[in-house]
């Protein structure tokens, strides 16, 4: 992933789609990894460390939080906790 600037392209849409029951989930639950994404480096920057969870896929500083958060939805690397 590191490197490369396709945004939405890769990973594809559809492959994306598979993964969620519908394109609305995917857009709240990809913006919702992308802030807690967001206040990781914020954290990070302002020394606490422990507070959130940074990227779960290879990044580089380039990447935005949303690309991060398609990637690692892309990859399994999170699962969707439905509130009960």
């Amino acid at each position: 992933m590191a490197g490369h600037n396709n945004g939405i392209i890769d990973p594809p849409i559809d492959n994306l789609l598979e993964r969620v029951s519908s394109k609305y989930e995917l857009v709240i639950y990809a913006s919702k990894r992308a802030r807690q994404i967001n206040d990781y480096y914020s954290d990070l920057h302002e020394g606490n460390l422990f507070d959130n969870v940074g990227p779960l896929v290879d990044s580089s500083v380039e990447d935005k939080p949303l690309t991060i958060a398609l990637h690692e939805i892309n990859e399994d690397k999170l699962r969707i906790r439905h509130a009960e």
